[in-house]
Formats: C-alpha cells, sequence, structure tokens
C-alpha cells in the first residue's frame, strides 16, 4: 500500500502514467496501484476495480468501481488483490500478446 501512495506523490511518475495510458499502451494495477491512476486523472468514465478503501477514490475521480477479480475497460486491467493474481496475470498476458 505504501509504494502507489508514495508514488502518486512524485510528479514525473504520475506524468508517466499519464503519457502511458494516453498511448494506449496496457496499463495494469492491482490492490492499491489504481491510486496513481487517480493522482494521473485517468478514470474519468472507466470501469475498474482495486482494493475495496478505494473505492472512494475511484468515484471521485470519475470511474466506476466494481467488485470484481479481473476487470479490464479497454486498455486497463485491474484486480483487487494478491489472491486475483493468477487471473489478473492471465488476462495482463492475453492483452500484452494480443
Amino acid at each position: 500500500m505504501a509504494n502507489p501512495d508514495t508514488l502518486r506523490t512524485v510528479p514525473a511518475a504520475v506524468n508517466f502514467i499519464r503519457s502511458f495510458h494516453e498511448s494506449g499502451r496496457t496499463v495494469a494495477a492491482i490492490c492499491h496501484a489504481p491510486w496513481s491512476l487517480v493522482e494521473a486523472d485517468v478514470l474519468r468514465g472507466r470501469t475498474l476495480t482495486s482494493w475495496p478503501s478505494l473505492q472512494t477514490d475511484i468515484r471521485n475521480a470519475g470511474g466506476t468501481w466494481v467488485d470484481e477479480e479481473v476487470v479490464v475497460d479497454g486498455n486497463l486491467v485491474t484486480s483487487r488483490k494478491p489472491d486475483d493474481l493468477p487471473s489478473f496475470n492471465k488476462k495482463l498476458v492475453e492483452m500484452v500478446a494480443g
């Protein structure tokens, strides 16, 4: 949890996340990592999942939070927690492999 919270306070990291997302490349986030996406302001109109405590932050950033194992919305793939890693990894590999 500490790493995504710290990362979102680094302007260069936030700008990198935003530009990577805007380029259309696959962006993957699990657990608390969507905090960085909130800070990069890339969640308006997007549906995603995360650790449950982030749902208000995601909604406030214009996203729709759902409680599902893995969610894909365009180039964005998200999961809730480490227990979801098998499904998350499978979906991420599918997206990257195209």
